[in-house]
């Protein structure tokens, strides 16, 4: 039951079609996955998610990666049509698509953000909200990432911003979205491997358990769209006024929330916290032992709550 039962492209417009799936039960509860990175994509191993036989499980791939097209990985596909109201558009079309009046969302990381855009403008569009690795994409978190970060690894960090020209120096991720856009392969793929060390750089502080690989270690196309469509958000702090998605989560008021985060998560724990603040219902459970990929124990927990979901 975890293979695909359905899928399809959603032609989305501004030459934009979204890879979609269905997976599990055809008559469950309906939920969607909403992957991280932005621009990392959905993978096999997410149909598993949910229990296949009380949910109805939908998976797409973010505009401009994994199985979606144009593919970021190109030069040719524009940016300009792939911002985070282009992502909300695209999950409230696939939902009517569909035909499902409410969906539970699940996701982690830049998904977090992009479920709480969503619910925040469709609150009765969702029944529940169950994310791990919580961010909001707030100018602090990004600051803190791709800068604040250096005082840790400060040789990471140096290899990071050495990889923009030096007039670029003051503002390293709109330097990066530049590099990205450039017409030379070579400095397409440079600009991305020195993105993901930097990524795999700051994992390795969560970990304890030597250098890590789980961004550099991606294909070439797949880290080429990561790095670009990353740099293209982050650079513009996702289009989102500073706080705005914690300053607005009282409307989410009636929408149960499960927030799962890692205290060793190098993006910190204030963010989750703050949000469980603003938002009526939420329940936050911070995991000694887990980083930003999480651990045994919050993994256990996220499928504990949409078990727990699956009957509402």
């Amino acid at each position: 039951m975890t293979e695909p039962y359905d899928h399809g492209l959603l032609d989305a417009g501004d030459g934009h079609h979204v890879y979609w799936e269905a997976c599990g039960n055809p008559a469950g509860k309906p939920a969607v996955v909403v992957h991280g990175g932005p621009g990392s994509g959905c993978r096999p191993g997410h149909r598993r998610l949910c229990d296949p036989a009380r949910y109805k499980l939908v998976l797409f791939d973010q505009r401009g990666c994994g199985r979606s097209r144009p593919h970021a990985s190109d030069p040719a596909a524009g940016m300009r049509s792939n911002t985070t109201a282009h992502l909300i558009a695209d999950l409230e079309q696939l939902r009517e698509q569909l035909g499902i009046g409410r969906w539970l969302m699940l996701g982690w990381s830049w998904g977090s953000t992009l479920i709480l855009a969503y619910a925040e403008q469709y609150p009765q569009r969702v029944s529940e909200i169950v994310v791990h690795g919580v961010t909001t994409t707030r100018r602090a978190e990004i600051d803190w990432l791709y800068g604040g970060m250096r005082h840790f690894v400060p040789e990471a960090w140096d290899r990071f911003q050495a990889g923009v020209p030096a007039t670029d120096r003051a503002d390293v991720l709109a330097g990066y979205a530049r590099l990205m856009e450039d017409p030379d392969p070579l400095v397409r793929e440079q600009a991305a491997h020195r993105w993901c060390d930097w990524e795999d750089a700051i994992l390795s502080l969560e970990t304890g358990s030597g250098p890590a690989t789980a961004y550099r270690g991606r294909a070439s196309d797949h880290q080429l769209a990561f790095v670009r469509i990353a740099a293209h958000y982050f650079s513009h702090r996702a289009w989102l006024a500073e706080d705005e998605l914690i300053r607005n989560a009282g409307r989410l008021a009636g929408v149960p929330g499960v927030l799962l985060h890692g205290r060793r998560d190098m993006g910190g724990t204030e963010t989750p916290w703050l949000l469980a603040r603003a938002w009526p219902g939420a329940e936050l459970t911070v995991f000694e032992d887990a980083g930003h990929l999480g651990s045994d124990a919050l993994h256990e927990a996220f499928r504990d709550a949409l078990d727990r979901f699956a009957g509402a």
